[in-house]
Order: C-alpha cells, then sequence, then structure tokens
C-alpha cells in the first residue's frame, strides 16, 4: 500500500510518498522561514499564498522521487487540519483535485494524528504508548490507544512552549525562528545566574502554563537593561532550562497516570518541533528512565511538520477502512479527543 500525503498546516510546504513497510519513498520540504522572517512570526495570509505558489510543484517532485506514478498510489492523503485555515485549504483542495482525477481515494488527516503516530512510522511501536506533543501552536500530554483513539491527560492552559520560545527569542532579539536562536544562545550561557518559575510544577495533574514565564522573562530584560551579549545566553540558558523543567514535572505526572492505568510503564513519545531542542531530550530521557519508560523520540526532520507523516496516517486509516468524501470541510480546530474538557486561554489551539 502507497499513500501520497501533503502538508500545508502552517509555514512547511510538503509533500511524501510512503509504502506500508515503513518506508519513505519521497519526503519533500519547502521552508518559509524567509518570507516570515522579516515579520517575526508566521504571517497566516503569506503563508497561504507560499502554499499555493510551491505545492503543485512539490507534488511533481516527490511523485518523481518516489518512483511510484500517481496511479499506482492507493490514496491521497492531506491535512485537514487543526491548523492556519488558508494553508490548510490550499492542501486539502490539492489532495482533493488529484484523487478526483486519478479516482483514488482521498483521506483527511488530523495534523495532530500524523504527529501522535510517526512513532509507528519510525520505529513500529506498538499501541498504547504515551505522547508528548509540543510544539509552536501545540501543548499536550495524551495516551494514545489506537489510530483514531486517543485520550488527553493534559494541555496548556494558556500558551505552547514553541510560541513562548518564539516570544522569548524576539525579546532578546535573537531572530526568528526562536527555538533554534534560543538553544543556540542557551549553549552559550549560565541557566544558574537567573531564577525563573517553573509554571504549575507539582501541582496536580498534568496540564502546561507558559505565559507568566514569559511575563517573568520580559521582566528580568527590564531589569537588567540594557542587556548585553552575556546577559541574552543567560536569560535564553535560564528560560531553556525552566521550560524544560517544568515540561518534566508535567509529563512525569503523566507516566504515574499512563503506569497506574495501563498496567506499567511503556513507551514516552516526544513529537513536535519542540522535541528538537537537545536539552528538552535530554531531560525527558532522565525523567523517563527513572520512570521505567522508554523514550522514543522521532528524527528531527520528522519532529517539525512533514508530509511523510502525514501519508503514513493517512495509510494507518486507509487500511483500517477509513476514507473521507470531497466534501470534507477544512477544520481550523479539531481536537485529537473530543470527549477532554475545552480550555479556553488565549493561545490555546485544540
Amino acid at each position: 500500500m502507497i499513500v501520497l500525503g501533503i502538508e500545508s498546516s502552517c509555514d512547511e510546504t510538503a509533500c511524501a510518498v510512503v509504502r506500508d513497510d515503513r518506508a519513505i519513498l519521497a519526503d519533500v520540504v519547502l521552508s518559509q522561514l524567509d518570507e516570515h522572517r522579516p515579520y517575526g512570526g508566521v504571517v497566516p495570509e503569506i503563508a497561504a499564498r507560499a502554499h499555493l505558489d510551491h505545492l503543485d510543484h512539490l507534488v511533481v517532485e516527490a511523485v518523481r522521487r518516489s518512483g511510484v506514478d500517481l496511479a499506482a498510489m492507493d490514496a491521497i492523503a492531506a491535512t485537514g487540519g487543526p491548523g492556519l485555515i488558508g494553508g490548510v485549504m490550499v492542501g486539502v483542495m490539492t489532495a482533493k483535485a488529484i484523487a478526483a482525477v486519478t479516482g483514488k481515494p482521498f483521506v483527511a488527516v488530523n495534523h495532530l494524528e500524523g504527529h501522535a503516530l510517526t512513532a509507528r512510522l519510525t520505529d513500529d511501536l506498538a499501541f498504547p504508548y504515551l505522547l508528548l506533543l509540543v510544539s509552536g501552536g501545540h501543548c499536550q500530554l495524551l495516551v494514545v490507544e489506537g489510530v483514531g483513539r486517543y485520550r488527553r491527560l493534559g494541555a496548556t492552559i494558556d500558551d505552547a512552549a514553541g510560541e513562548a520560545f518564539d516570544k522569548v527569542a524576539k525579546m532578546l532579539a535573537l531572530g526568528y525562528p526562536g527555538g533554534p536562536a534560543v538553544q543556540q544562545a542557551a549553549e552559550r550561557g549560565d541557566p544558574a545566574r537567573f531564577r525563573l518559575p517553573r509554571p504549575m510544577k507539582g501541582r496536580p495533574g498534568c496540564d502546561f502554563s507558559f505565559s507568566g514565564l514569559k511575563n517573568a522573562v520580559r521582566l528580568l530584560i527590564a531589569a537588567q537593561a540594557p542587556l548585553g551579549a552575556v546577559d541574552r545566553n543567560d536569560i535564553a540558558a535560564a528560560f531553556q532550562r525552566a521550560v524544560a523543567d517544568a515540561i518534566a514535572d508535567r509529563t512525569s505526572a503523566a507516566m504515574k497516570i499512563f503506569a497506574a492505568t495501563y498496567g506499567g510503564a511503556g513507551a514516552l513519545v516526544v513529537a513536535g518541533g519542540v522535541a528538537a531542542n537537545a536539552l528538552l531530550r535530554q531531560t525527558l530521557a532522565e525523567v523517563a528512565g527513572k520512570a521505567g519508560f522508554r523514550l522514543v523520540a522521532p528524527p528531527l526532520r520528522l519532529c517539525t511538520d512533514n508530509a511523510a507523516m502525514i501519508a503514513w496516517a493517512g495509510l494507518e486509516r486507509f487500511r483500517l477502512g477509513q476514507q473521507d468524501g470531497l466534501d470534507f470541510a477544512p477544520r481550523p480546530r479539531w481536537p485529537l479527543d473530543p470527549q477532554a474538557k475545552q480550555l479556553r486561554g488565549a493561545g490555546v489551539k485544540a
């Protein structure tokens, strides 16, 4: 079984071809960093126009690299949400057009499910497992019980960790994208020089919060102004350490719940763009090891947004007999666990 996947939910335009033996036959990603860098963040209209300009060419290139003709594909998958709705619409309409012309089934994929199932593509991981999904738009802890079966244990009550990295990088004038910029500065800094809060640490449950930490950084920058290079590096290091500690604490609570509910320790999967952060991976490896969990972290290129994960999630759904009609409507919000309590913070994305 071979599936073509399209991803266009944010600022990466991507197309991939994946086979059911977990082989990635093609994986093409076009970053929009240069388009958004002058604004210090993703501009939705610019992102949508870039997807529109480049997606057709990326589909052609992915098909060429895969060596598999469109007529030999079994299904066409695309991110159907959640995400920036303009970009999602471009990807969905492109996939529908290909499906209509070739007569192939269309599968709309939840972008978060793409991240959730990546570990099954890379490590052939069995259900159930615990997932930490941490990115610019999302910060959640979920139990992945099966395809389409998710139980949310915790989520951010305000902002996502990746968004906090971007805002702190902007406050420190480190550049865009914020995650790599903060990590690079932090590697030259002293995390012990400044003390920052660890939001929600020790509290019951598994929810996250990062808005107060961002504000603490803002106040620290004001108190230390004017900042020199050493100050910037030390603040970046303190912030990165605080985020890693806070996430580790919340994840530890989730591991206890998982072990009590599912009969012992299992696998902890970390996915999403912030999963590329080296300190976070190291910290999670330590807490997972102490809890008897196996940490599974996909390769860095499959942590950030990509179409291989969308093709794989579409393949997982399609081989279970699931597909979508050409009347599918793109969704700006699409929770993996519809039964979970709705959170309403300013930065919360379902």
